[in-house]
């Protein structure tokens, strides 16, 4: 019987937890100053994988959430916020957020960037306020590994999505479904 009751405990501390995640994140906002530090830093730490610079450098601009942070037990959410750059400056600042049912469990965050390597593509996502992602437009999701290296010549899509330094274990990586929202920063 206590075997069930800590099962319970934990589903419960994970669900408080996704909650938190999905919904006071957006109260916690960062400022305009403090994305741009965290952007700066999660493309210095991009720029350290091998073959990434070559992906950069045909960049139409390059959307970066530092930290994503996801939980999930059966059912997980998942919340981050970023920077689009355009020429190496920020355009505009947005938040990435999801919902997911299915096998999945734990915590983990990670950080992603979107490159865009098409004009159109990226001319269509800034024109939007709300972009989903399988639904109005499509990312090549490339998740890095440890000693992993990438290469332009086998990647050619005109949006990419990288997701790298994780820290903790999370089944279920992937984009498909993330949300991302134009934010007003000052």
């Amino acid at each position: 019987m206590s075997t069930l009751v800590s099962v319970k405990r934990i589903a419960a501390m994970l669900a408080t937890l996704i909650t938190l995640i999905v919904f006071a994140s957006p109260a916690l906002a960062a400022s305009a100053a403090e994305i741009d530090v965290e952007v700066n830093n999660a493309l210095a730490a991009f720029q350290k994988i091998e073959g990434a610079p070559a992906f950069l450098s045909i960049a139409k601009g390059v959307l970066v959430f530092p930290r994503v942070y996801k939980a999930g037990i059966g059912v997980g959410g998942e919340y981050g916020e970023g920077a689009l750059r355009v020429g190496g400056k920020t355009v505009d600042y947005y938040s990435t957020a999801a919902a997911s049912v299915g096998f999945q469990l734990g915590v983990q965050a990670k950080s992603i960037v979107v490159i865009f390597t098409d004009q159109a593509a990226l001319t269509k996502f800034r024109a939007s306020e709300g972009w989903k992602v399988g639904v109005d437009g499509s990312v090549a999701l490339v998740d890095i590994g440890v000693g992993k290296s990438l290469d332009t010549n086998n990647i050619n899509d005109p949006v990419i999505g990288f997701v790298f330094g994780q820290k903790g274990l999370m089944y279920n990586l992937t984009l498909e479904g993330s949300k991302f929202t134009k934010l007003k920063k000052d």
